[in-house]
C-alpha cells in the first residue's frame, strides 16, 4: 500500500466528511470546498441530498457555523 493511501485512511477518521477519505474538512479553506463540490454532486445527481446535509454538517463545525 502506498504512503498516501495509509495517511488518508488516518485522516478519515478525524477530518473527511465521508468514512472513504472524501471531501477533506481539516482546514476551513477544505471545508469550504467539500461543501461546494457536495453540492455540485447534488446537482449532477452523483449524491443524494442527505449525503451532502452530513458532509455540509461536518463542514460547518470546522467553519464554526450554527444552523
Amino acid at each position: 500500500m502506498a504512503p498516501n493511501v495509509a495517511r488518508r485512511r488516518a485522516l478519515a477518521k478525524k477530518g473527511e466528511a465521508n468514512p472513504d477519505g472524501s471531501f477533506p474538512t481539516d482546514t476551513r479553506g477544505r471545508a469550504v470546498a467539500a461543501k461546494g463540490r457536495a453540492t455540485q454532486a447534488v446537482k449532477s445527481g452523483r449524491m443524494s441530498g442527505a449525503e451532502a446535509k452530513k458532509i455540509d454538517a461536518r463542514a460547518n463545525r470546522k467553519l464554526g457555523k450554527k444552523k
